[in-house]
């Protein structure tokens, strides 16, 4: 498994990582979500490099041109309902690729605890394709670990880009216990150090699905 931290270079990254923790800024939900969807296309771009390309030509109306295009359309999956504008991001650049959406979220118990419950997906075959799971916190790494394993019964990926915008050092460390050996690369655009007792990144930037769409109860 492979670890890429897109903030430890100099990239316009940074700024919109820096936009999206600043607690005054987020108070613009729209700009919130656009910070994202930034974030998710300079992933895109990033990821674009790993992908096989072929030389196509094209026909302008001056001639004939060559051009490497990729030769493959990746499948994008998100994680509801926080993923979306990230995985919008991605859209934006791969676009005509299909879409899978996987509804997880924390049912929290009495006494604060929490596990994660995963409703639904909607998927196509994976089968010898490469697939691109977003969701923008990787904070225990449980539930994109239950998202990947449960994707799986779609078909069996060539390749997966796992993209998130913060990430704990506990939840890679967590993803690469639960799934060591699998072909397997995590985009992060920053790593912080620690967990709250609730399983919140710090200093992260809080709960980005309430960020983006208004808050909502706990069931």
């Amino acid at each position: 498994m492979e670890i890429k931290i897109i903030s430890e270079k100099n990239t316009i990254l940074n700024q919109f990582l820096l936009e999206i923790r600043d607690e005054n800024i987020q108070r613009d939900s729209m700009r919130f979500r656009r910070n994202m969807e930034r974030i998710g296309e300079i992933m895109a771009y990033e990821i674009s490099k790993q992908l096989q390309y072929s030389e196509k030509e094209v026909v302008t109306s001056l001639g004939i041109a060559n051009v490497i295009v990729p030769n493959e359309k990746p499948v994008l999956a998100t994680i509801l309902r926080a993923g979306l504008p990230l995985h919008q991001g991605l859209l934006n650049y791969f676009d005509g690729c299909d879409s899978s959406f996987i509804s997880a979220y924390r049912k929290y118990s009495k006494d604060g605890t929490f596990k994660i419950e995963l409703e639904y997906i909607t998927c196509p075959n994976l089968d010898e394709r490469t697939l691109i799971l977003c969701d923008p916190m990787l904070a225990t790494g449980s539930s994109m670990v239950l998202a990947y394993n449960s994707l799986l019964k779609n078909g069996k990926p060539l390749h997966t880009h796992i993209v998130t915008i913060i990430a704990c050092k506990d939840g890679i460390n967590y993803m690469q216990k639960h799934l060591f050996g699998k072909n397997i690369t995590i985009w992060a655009a920053a790593v912080d150090e620690e967990l709250t007792v609730k399983s919140y990144i710090i200093p992260g930037l809080g709960d980005a699905g309430d960020l983006a769409y208004g808050m909502k109860e706990h069931n």
